[in-house]
């Protein structure tokens, strides 16, 4: 009880320090280096889109433990950088996994001593019967925020629209419509229409193609498919043609709230409507409710295994504090302002920490 309490208390105070954004900067990959993280250490990996608001939660769930605790603490690898990476003390070197899918099968080929959550833009995939295998069923999906993607193209002189139909991105990414002048109602001046779509394995490419019920994009998309997803400063996208799904918080929290920095900018984008639902509010700049509420509206999570999350032993008792219903993410004042702070949404209580998985 003196421990909860005393947990509870460094809760308060490190609440009663924060503005917007709680103590401390977030910092990419794990604040221990050049030393490794503990083997006891959780550690993620995965996608480009959370893994900024994970970098802030490592830095607050450790402040919330202390400097004197022996409990096993949060730390992230972004979706790029150097690679291979050793994750913590004793673990398996491994190419540095770039984006959601990439992240679940580093988790799914590995064990708790190298890889505990892969992070996850995207729900898990289902298997299709004579088709694409899905996700493990030992995987869990658990869940912490919301966020949605949209299209996005230059700020200034784009010949796109400011606002397309789900209609017109499914004829775009099919490749049906490949000027603009194509587009019902279109009073543009044209211009060969040139969509991108993010990386392989990225977690924002699979949910947007699902959200338009496409498999993959059409020959004219895949010309280019080495896009990093969010990152406006890749020259290519500074184009009057170009257009590329773009994660809403993501967005936000680079444009808004300061948490751009390098390439992982918007660059020269803008985030556009759908169906003339706009997604960031003009004066609050938050992602609206009713663009969340879309079938562009998108739940994120952290993958974990079911075995390791289940037990009873160091990890599976911190994976639960940390990402639970009644854990840090889902719990703590510090982690519902590190969420808004980074463009996201908190989900209603009990949503956040709820668990999913695959099925066959």
């Amino acid at each position: 009880m003196r421990k909860t309490a005393a947990k509870l208390l460094a809760a308060a105070a490190i609440a009663t320090s924060v503005a917007t954004v709680a103590s401390g900067t977030a910092v990419a990959d794990p604040s221990t280096l050049p030393t490794l993280p503990l083997a006891q250490d959780i550690v993620g990996v995965g996608s480009d889109t959370t893994q900024a608001v994970l970098n802030q939660f490592s830095t607050d769930y450790n402040a919330f433990l202390g400097a004197g605790s022996t409990l096993p603490r949060l730390y992230s690898w972004d979706a790029t950088g150097t690679s291979p990476i050793t994750t913590k003390t004793g673990a398996t070197s491994l190419a540095r996994p770039n984006g959601s899918s990439a992240g679940i099968s580093a988790l799914d080929a590995t064990t708790k001593t190298t890889v505990d959550f892969a992070r996850s833009s995207r729900g898990p995939k289902n298997s299709v019967p004579g088709g694409a295998a899905g996700d493990p069923l030992t995987d869990l999906f658990v869940a912490f925020a919301k966020d949605a993607v949209s299209y996005a193209t230059t700020t200034t002189g784009s010949h796109a629209p400011a606002n397309l139909s789900k209609a017109d991105l499914v004829n775009i990414y099919n490749c049906t419509y490949t000027n603009w002048n194509q587009i019902p109602g279109y009073t543009g001046v044209g211009g060969t229409i040139k969509a991108y779509l993010p990386q392989n394995g990225s977690g924002t490419r699979s949910f947007f193609l699902q959200a338009l019920g496409l498999s993959n994009g059409g020959a004219c998309v895949t010309a280019n498919p080495t896009v990093q997803e969010n990152q406006g400063t890749d020259t290519i996208l500074n184009d009057a043609d170009a257009i590329v799904p773009y994660s809403v918080a993501h967005y936000i929290g680079q444009v808004y709230n300061g948490h751009g920095a390098g390439s992982d900018q918007a660059g020269a984008l803008t985030v556009r409507s759908i169906d003339n639902v706009v997604p960031i509010d003009p004066t609050s700049h938050v992602l609206t409710l009713a663009f969340s509420n879309t079938s562009f509206g998108r739940v994120i999570y952290n993958v974990v295994r079911e075995a390791n999350w289940n037990a009873t032993d160091t990890q599976g008792t911190a994976l639960r504090a940390i990402f639970g219903t009644n854990g840090w993410i889902c719990k703590n004042s510090v982690a519902a302002a590190d969420i808004t702070s980074y463009g996201f949404r908190t989900l209603p209580t009990g949503a956040c920490g709820s668990t999913t998985h695959a099925t066959s």
